[in-house]
Order: C-alpha cells, then sequence, then structure tokens
C-alpha cells in the first residue's frame, strides 16, 4: 500500500504528463522564454507547474512548494519540490525524453518521490523505506561492481559553464575506464536509470534540488548509494551529485577526486563557490 503522499504526487506527475503529451505535437506554436544559455522555459513548463501545485495546494494546503518556474510558497517542514519538465530542450525539439519530477522533503530529507516519463508511460515511485518501483514492479540498480563494462549517465553543467574544465577532466577519467557514457539531456531520468540498472552509475554538477530530489530517493531505495561527489553527504544543496551501486561508488570517486577544484569543494563545504 503507497503512501498517502506519494500517491498524490503520482495523480499530479499523470495530470501534467497528460497535458504534455496534449501539446508535444504543437511545441512549434508554443511561447518560449530563454532563461539563461540552453535553459528555457515555456508556457507548457508553467502550465505543468500550476497542475501539479494544483493538486498539491488541494490535498495539502499547509505545504511548502518549491518549483522550477514559479519558485517557492508557503512555509512548512514538508517541502515539496517540482520540475515540470526535466528536458524541456527535448520536449521543444520534439526529442522524446523528458519527465516530470516531484519530491517531497520533510525537515531536510527526501521522503517520497516521482518521476514520470509521458512518452513511454513509465512511473518511477519510491518511498523512504519502501523500496523503488517502475509501473508497480521492485527494481533494483545493477551488480556492477567495476567501472570495466559499466555505462554512466552525465550531463555537462550548462547552468555553471565555469565548471567544464573539471567536468571534462572527470569525463576523461571516467571515460577512460568504463564501457561508455550517455549523455540524454534528462537528470531524472538518469537518476531513474540508475535505480532499475539501465545505468550503472551517475554524476553530475551544478544541478538544483528539483533536478535530482525524486531520482536520488529511486537510487536509494533500490539499493544504490547516493553521495556528493567529494563523498560527502551534501548532494541536495550544492547540486554535485554521484550515484552508483555500493561497488561501483568508490571507483567512480576515485576517478573523480583528483579534479576537484577548490571552489568545488568549497561549495561542498557550503561556502560560496569559487570560480
Amino acid at each position: 500500500m503507497t503512501h498517502p503522499f506519494l500517491n498524490t504526487a503520482i495523480e499530479a506527475a499523470h495530470k501534467a504528463g497528460d497535458l504534455l503529451m496534449k501539446y508535444r505535437d504543437r511545441v512549434d506554436s508554443i511561447p518560449v522564454e530563454r532563461k539563461a544559455r540552453g535553459d528555457y522555459a515555456s508556457e507548457i513548463d508553467r502550465a505543468c507547474e500550476a497542475t501539479i501545485r494544483n493538486e498539491l495546494q488541494r490535498r495539502y494546503g499547509d505545504h511548502a512548494i518549491v518549483g522550477e518556474e514559479d519558485g517557492r510558497s508557503g512555509d512548512s517542514d514538508h517541502v515539496w519540490l517540482i520540475d515540470p519538465i526535466d528536458g524541456t530542450s527535448n520536449y521543444l525539439r520534439g526529442i522524446p525524453h523528458y519527465a516530470i519530477s516531484i519530491a517531497l522533503v520533510v525537515k531536510g530529507r527526501v521522503e517520497h518521490g516521482v518521476v514520470y516519463d509521458p512518452t513511454r508511460d513509465e512511473l518511477f515511485a519510491a518511498s523512504r523505506g519502501q523500496g523503488a518501483t517502475l509501473n508497480n514492479r521492485r527494481i533494483r540498480v545493477s551488480g556492477r561492481a567495476q567501472l570495466s563494462g559499466a555505462i554512466l549517465g552525465a550531463a555537462f553543467p550548462f547552468r555553471q559553464r565555469r565548471l567544464m574544465p573539471a567536468y571534462s577532466a572527470m569525463f576523461d577519467a571516467l571515460f577512460e575506464q568504463a564501457e561508455d557514457v550517455r549523455r540524454a539531456g534528462a537528470a531524472s531520468l538518469d537518476l531513474a536509470y540508475v535505480a532499475c540498472g539501465r545505468l550503472d552509475g551517475y554524476w553530475e554538477l551544478a544541478l538544483k534540488p528539483w533536478d535530482v530530489a525524486a531520482g536520488a530517493l529511486l537510487v536509494q531505495e533500490a539499493g544504490g548509494v547516493v553521495m556528493d561527489i567529494a563523498g560527502g553527504d551534501r548532494w541536495l544543496q550544492s547540486g554535485h551529485i554521484l550515484a552508483a551501486p555500493f561497488k561501483l561508488i568508490t571507483p567512480m570517486r576515485r576517478a573523480i577526486e583528483p579534479h576537484l577544484t577548490d571552489g568545488i569543494r568549497a561549495r561542498l563545504a557550503g561556502e560560496t563557490e569559487r570560480s
């Protein structure tokens, strides 16, 4: 039996997914705002977020909500994190790889999460201590123990391109040892794919809480490990995240460690990140 909070997130994700599918063949007519280089918001992003917010507020009006498009509303120990379209660029270009991500954080800890891919009608869901599922079937991370043979997920830090030199060095170190690397453009789905074993591991820099909260819980509940790239627990605050099965997390960390800059370490320590 799923938790009422999780059921609400699932219903909200399905409603937003229906809206995405309704307009996917008419994206050329959708007004789009360029927030930054490589970062876009469309009227559909805002409509999907409004749909999700309405569903959450209808059930839990005393909870706070933080959405990518409309910021924060409310003040509570229960905080919903919403990414209405993770992979907006893919959606606007007709690339069928994007998702809706909804997570509930209670007193700073992610307790429930949903990642919904409406194109494939795949719903990934998890509640802390209850395991992770894909369309109601239990999922597990892969049994990969070594980087050789591993397929990793990645995404370039387009919001903070000054991190590219460090990221490129990490990429080179991991790519040299792994079987291959995939860059698909939706962090929540990359993490969901780690959770179900399609990808063996994932790392990224400078993500937002709504990008990773639900997907990270999926990985944890599927038997994997999530940490920041220095091996700590500030992945939600810093956006510098690493996720993999237990036996693979150490070799990934070893490959990344030599390329952590002072600025990255400062962010992981909770300081203002230096260039």
